[in-house]
């Protein structure tokens, strides 16, 4: 055998090592998300109920009997698919620890110890953003919008008909998980900015000076996935205006600090040298 077919067999050994290590991570994610996805499926008409809570305060701030809230659905199969998708939703949170986890173990091994040092804080605050994001969503702007819409009613006075919203159950739940997700991404907006200053690939002169582009962005953006509605529009590009702000503080600090350590650096070596 030839020394090129041994260098080949030789890291073709690393290169399996590190495949069978990757299944190993994605099947207990996977599996991670099963069960989570299981235990919410048992429990998707409370879960339903618990995303319903926000339409009943618009209902209340409407000044209709939040008791009397209501939601259909029109297709026989259309609350079970609403069902699995609240499932396979609550199934992704509840598993992301998990699967955040396995991803970090798999990446670990090949960074030095202050790459894992300063990656971790990262691994932290994203779920932590994700949550801010989908509770500003749950007790804020969701009853806002809802309310909006509920707004338009008609009660069915003289010379008008009665035009009352009956929200469908699988319509409902596709405009919450929009925004949930639509907000709960926005707020990873400070943890990506921060890891591409850490690596140099933005900087705080760069951003600041695209700040008004920014604005523009956030503004589109917010108008192109959340509802037609100005609250939800506005509700969204703000907190990403905001957010972008933080970004900005944050890559100042790391240049901040990137300066000062190769000044440090720079006098270690000098003393060394000397």
């Amino acid at each position: 055998m030839s020394s090129a077919d041994d260098e080949i067999d030789k890291s073709s050994a690393p290169l399996m090592e590190h495949l069978i290590e990757l299944r190993r991570r994605l099947i207990w994610a996977l599996l991670a998300f099963f069960i989570a996805f299981l235990g919410c499926f048992h429990f998707g008409k409370q879960l339903f109920n618990l995303l319903v809570i926000p339409y009943q305060w618009a209902v209340m701030w409407a000044g209709f009997d939040p008791d009397k809230a209501q939601l259909i659905y029109t297709a026989p199969q259309e609350f079970f698919f609403t069902q699995v998708k609240i499932a396979m939703f609550g199934g992704i949170v509840i598993a992301f620890p998990v699967i955040a986890s396995q991803i970090y173990k798999f990446v670990a091994p090949g960074l030095y110890r202050n790459e894992r040092m300063a990656f971790l804080p990262f691994l932290i605050a994203s779920p932590i953003l994700f949550l801010m994001g989908g509770a500003l969503v749950y007790f804020f702007f969701t009853p806002m919008v809802m309310w909006f819409f509920l707004a338009m009613q008609q009660t069915g006075g003289a010379g008008e008909v009665q035009i009352s919203l009956l929200p469908k159950v699988s319509e409902y739940l596709s405009l919450i998980m929009t925004l949930i997700f639509a907000f709960g991404l926005v707020f990873q907006l400070p943890v990506v900015t921060t890891l591409l200053a850490r690596v140099g690939l933005v900087g705080y002169e760069g951003l600041r000076s695209k700040r008004k582009y920014a604005i523009i962005i956030a503004f589109v953006v917010a108008a192109i996935i959340t509802p037609p509605d100005p609250i939800s529009q506005i509700g969204l590009a703000l907190p990403t205006i905001l957010l972008y702000e933080v970004s900005i503080w944050m890559a100042r600090l790391i240049e901040k600090k990137r300066a000062v350590s190769e000044a440090e650096a720079k006098s270690d070596s000098s003393e060394v040298s000397s």
